[in-house]
């Protein structure tokens, strides 16, 4: 069941209504951030219509989309996602946030100006990982390897994040990371745009199903020396914007010709 969300949910300051956002900017974010939802839904990366990605709109920090309550990944299209405040208003789109989205994401975006994406799922791969005591990703993979020095875990689940204060203690467990397993839920994944953030949260679910898979080998995972967890990761992270650039385009591609309702 949706829960109400008070416009008063935060003290950010609403946009003026005589300013909007640069029409091409916006209809570029909701094409990609359209796309995503699309890519995870073929991937098996949503729970029904419980999950959310949110972008903040490129020039202005006070106004981000995010899929409306009640429509599931595989059915979001780019006109559908809803222009938000900080404030719990929707300024654009038919619909609302789903409550947990909202306390989540506005906050999220308030307090960590660099989240300028910020993707939730209940993958079954990182989510089972989530599950487990102990460090969630073990650096015994090359994928994985891409998220060394990358992680925070948030090991206190309190239910459902049902206001403000939820969204800021999750946003207090962040620290300098990009990645967040969230206890008993889920994972949180953060990025610089809607490409970084979409690479990382595909990755992501890759690198914890190829460890499970080895986990239920019943061998012991063959752990990478940290020194080399190191290389990796900066190999890695000198390429990765614009490899994540390159997989967005091409997933948008793939959509144009299967989906091409998405962009609607």
């Amino acid at each position: 069941m949706a829960h109400p969300i008070s416009p008063t949910a935060t003290h950010a300051t609403a946009p003026r209504r005589n300013d909007p956002p640069e029409a091409a900017v916006l209809r570029q974010l909701r094409i990609d951030l359209a796309a995503c939802f699309r890519m995870a839904a073929r991937n098996g990366l949503q729970e029904g219509i419980c999950n959310h990605f949110s972008a903040v709109v490129p020039g202005r920090p006070d106004l981000f989309l995010v899929n409306p309550y009640g429509m599931a990944f595989a059915e979001v299209t780019a006109s559908s996602l809803l222009l938000c405040d900080f404030g719990g208003n929707v300024l654009e789109g038919d619909g609302q946030p789903e409550a947990t989205a909202f306390h989540i994401h506005a906050r999220l975006h308030h307090a960590v100006p660099r989240a300028r994406a910020a993707f939730h799922t209940h993958m079954p791969y990182a989510t089972a990982l989530a599950m487990t005591d102990g460090p969630p990703l073990l650096w015994s993979g090359q994928t994985a390897l891409r998220f060394f020095g990358r992680v925070a875990v948030d090991e206190n689940y309190n239910g459902l994040a049902l206001d403000a204060r939820e969204g800021d203690r999750i946003a207090a467990t962040l620290g300098e990371a990009d990645i967040v397993f969230l206890r008993n839920h889920g994972v949180m994944v953060l990025g610089d745009n809607v490409a970084e953030a979409w690479d990382d949260l595909y990755y992501l679910e890759r690198a914890a199903q190829a460890q499970l898979l080895a986990m239920g080998s019943g061998r012991p995972l063959k752990i990478v020396p940290e020194e080399i967890a190191r290389l990796v990761a900066a190999q890695e992270a000198s390429g990765r914007a614009e490899s994540a650039r390159l997989h967005l385009e091409s997933a948008k591609r793939i959509l144009a010709r299967e989906e091409p309702g998405f962009a609607a």
